[in-house]
């Protein structure tokens, strides 16, 4: 799974590297955590665009948020498959800027975090899903969910799934709303060994067992009063 993950770059930097024509300005978000707001990139109009969405996906079909589960994660084996997801992985697919991840190791009943990332520092894109819901009261709001995959070697040494990292020469095929969703499909796999490294973090980190709780979408404010 993906439970929580970091983007601490500059906006300026991200920018540049995805390409959107936005110009938003972010905090630094070293633990980013499900429920919270979630910088994506998506592709519509034939450009790439910059948004703001609740880390938490809802399909466009739920009646009630209150009684549907919190999906943070999309497995990529099934996302052609499933219900939930398989609109999104057709026509809304996104990238998700990230500089690492967080998984934990268990030993006994002590969990250590570890933060994964790139040896350079520097940022990545893990795979997404985006979906625009609307409440029976009328309110819109858009979520999206990260897609998973089995672990590489480095992962696997701490946990079995990892996010799906999207290699920059295929973002726009991952990106492109209209594309072959079966090809957009094909990326979903485990990291190239050596892309990513991983380091123990301070054990406060907030644990895996203890995620935010779903909540009850709301109206979607206006850009940058999110953070």
């Amino acid at each position: 799974m993906c439970g929580r993950f970091a983007l601490t770059s500059s906006p300026e930097l991200v920018r540049k590297l995805f390409g959107y024509e936005e110009q938003p300005n972010f905090p630094p978000r070293p633990n980013v955590a499900p429920t919270e707001p979630l910088a994506v990139v998506v592709k519509e109009n034939g450009a790439r665009h910059f948004k703001l969405v609740r880390w938490g996906f809802l399909p466009a079909w739920v009646k009630d948020p209150n009684d549907f589960p919190l999906l943070i994660n999309a497995r990529g084996e099934t996302v052609l498959e499933k219900a939930a997801f398989r609109a999104s992985m057709r026509h809304r697919r996104c990238l998700v800027p990230a500089d690492a991840f967080y998984e934990w190791r268990r030993d006994g009943k002590l969990r250590t975090p570890y933060r994964i990332g790139r040896p350079d520092g520097a940022p990545f894109a893990m795979a997404g899903l985006w979906e625009t819901y609307l409440s029976p009261e009328g309110s819109e709001i858009d979520t999206a969910a990260i897609v998973t995959t089995s672990s590489n070697g480095t992962v696997s040494a701490i946990h079995d799934r990892m996010p799906v990292i999207v290699p920059e020469k295929d973002w726009e095929t991952w990106l492109d709303p209209f594309g072959d969703a079966a090809a957009a499909a094909r990326l979903i796999r485990p990291a190239e060994e050596g892309l990513l490294t991983m380091e123990p973090v301070d054990p406060q980190l907030p644990r895996p067992d203890r995620l935010a709780k779903p909540e009850k979408p709301k109206p979607a404010p206006a850009q940058g009063e999110l953070f």
